[in-house]
């Protein structure tokens, strides 16, 4: 299992994939605006997204937990 965290503080632009998902390492889950910079968070490793903790507008900080694969 693992997870996909904030690199930095900023909200959620938009959401590339869905709970169920296959995804691939590398594979972006999610892009965080921040400063008017658009932040793509890709997966760490190749699995099924088992959770989505964040949505669309939400603000994340930095290292906070958006998505888990396993």
């Amino acid at each position: 299992m693992s997870e996909v965290t904030a690199s930095m503080a900023g909200s959620v632009w938009k959401i590339n994939v869905l709970e169920g998902d296959q995804v691939t390492s590398g594979q972006d889950i999610v892009i965080l605006e921040s400063m008017k910079m658009e932040i793509p968070l890709p997966a760490e490793s190749d699995g099924t997204l088992k959770e989505l903790k964040v949505k669309e507008g939400d603000f994340v900080n930095e290292g906070d937990t958006i998505a888990i694969i396993e």
